[in-house]
């Protein structure tokens, strides 16, 4: 389903502005009419446009000029100027600025729309180019890996939320693939074929984070020696991921909240609002609720971000994927013609490792053993040393508590709980039917910490 496109035509002459909505408005472009500078001017404030027709002369200001502020204020707009036979000297020395085309009265209808369409199309074109600069992960798999119950649950998920316009929260620990999920929502929804735009959080800088997310007009704060967009005008129509949304700052919080529960925000220094259309996830590897309570993230926001939770569990929780995962690793890293294989005590040991770093860990240590593999063979001297010698350590404990000890089940069991409830002990110990001290003192004892 192709999303709709938004023109603006700008003429003094109320018969060329019927006109326009008469004969090109479908329900693939949606056209909106300005009889003069100053309702225009009142148009782009509230809406972006995407094509722009604008006339040279009107009533109330200078054609040109207007062209300047529309450029400044919406950065993908591409303008069709419309212009009399003794105007042309001006269309052409807008088209060496940046205008598109320009037109003459009276119009060819078809020829118009053909110019319509190109310059939609361009617009289009430079969204994508600039999304792809700002994301160069484009190019990694957004096929979630794994035959696990827990992994084709999330698929189910994923199927079931990406049609939606809903805000997403995925949550779990760091490197279990949130990233993944993220991009397969993306390309499951309606919008797979406009701008993904991705941004750790984490990587704010606290002064610029609402600059960054936001844009900034000139002359907003020192340094600002130019207008910039942000984020939110990047993602127009498509989908912003915000990963580690924890570490959002505080002060920032209540400006995207309005632009969840509203749709507008505004930029830096900028007093009017701006409308936008954006698809919005959201990933954490921290409980969010714990920083609700310790008063580093908002409630409301909490609230309104977590619409749709898809958890993603620890890959120490789901050993059987690990075989699945090493494949597709030792297929999409490999850029030579030696076929990689591992070895059966190889995967032994890549099986009975805990894997605190998860599946980001796995593909890095399977990067370097491919260096150091032999002849194509991923043995077990191939793989880090510190990771042989806790698998062993771990075999040897097994060994001597029993391959059935009731110590080692209530321990897995007890991690698995509270990698569930995301580290909430309350919530665990309720879930689990034991008081909080009774699993403060098992997590001290079985070092759980």
């Amino acid at each position: 389903m192709t999303k709709q496109y938004s023109v603006l035509v700008v003429d003094d002459e109320q018969s060329i502005l019927t006109l326009f909505k008469k004969e090109f408005a479908t329900p693939e472009r949606s056209i909106s009419t300005a009889s003069s500078a100053s309702q225009a001017r009142q148009l782009i404030r509230k809406n972006v446009f995407d094509v722009v027709l604008l006339d040279i002369c009107l009533p109330d200001g200078d054609g040109l000029d207007l062209y300047t502020e529309f450029k400044e204020r919406m950065q993908d707009v591409e303008i069709i100027l419309i212009t009399g036979h003794g105007n042309i000297d001006n269309a052409v020395r807008a088209m060496k600025l940046g205008a598109y085309d320009y037109i003459t009265k009276p119009f060819n209808l078809d020829k118009l729309e053909l110019v319509i369409e190109r310059a939609w199309q361009r617009a289009c074109m430079q969204r994508e180019n600039r999304s792809y600069r700002l994301y160069s992960g484009n190019n990694r798999t957004h096929r979630m890996v794994g035959a696990s119950e827990s992994i084709k649950h999330i698929r189910y998920l994923v199927d079931k939320v990406a049609p939606a316009e809903v805000p997403v929260l995925l949550t779990g620990e760091s490197g279990v693939g949130k990233d993944v999920a993220a991009q397969a929502i993306h390309h499951g929804s309606q919008r797979a074929d406009k701008p993904y735009i991705v941004k750790n959080c984490a990587s704010l800088v606290k002064e610029l984070a609402r600059t960054e997310l936001f844009g900034h007009v000139k002359g907003s704060f020192t340094g600002a020696t130019e207008s910039s967009d942000g984020l939110m005008a990047y993602a127009h129509k498509g989908t912003l991921f915000l990963d580690e949304i924890g570490e959002l700052p505080l002060e920032v919080q209540a400006s995207l909240l309005r632009v969840l529960e509203n749709r507008t925000y505004r930029r830096v220094g900028e007093k009017e609002e701006r409308s936008i259309d954006v698809r919005f996830i959201f990933a954490t590897s921290r409980n969010l609720y714990t920083e609700v309570e310790e008063g580093r993230f908002q409630e409301a926001l909490l609230h309104r971000i977590n619409v749709f939770n898809i958890e993603t569990p620890p890959l120490r929780d789901r050993l059987e994927d690990i075989p699945l995962l090493v494949e597709h690793f030792l297929s999409s890293l490999n850029t030579s013609i030696t076929d990689y294989r591992v070895t059966d005590k190889a995967m032994n040991c890549l099986m009975n490792y805990s894997w605190p770093g998860n599946v980001r860990e796995l593909r890095n240590v399977l990067e370097r053993s491919m260096i150091l593999a032999e002849q194509g063979n991923i043995t077990e001297r191939s793989l880090p040393r510190e990771l042989v010698e806790k698998t062993l350590d771990a075999h040897e404990q097994g060994r001597q508590e029993g391959i059935f000890s009731l110590r080692l089940a209530e321990k897995n069991h007890i991690s698995r709980v509270l990698s569930y409830f995301q580290g909430n002990r309350q919530q665990a110990s309720k879930a689990m039917g034991i008081g909080r001290k009774t699993l403060y003192r098992k997590m001290k004892e079985y070092q759980l910490e």
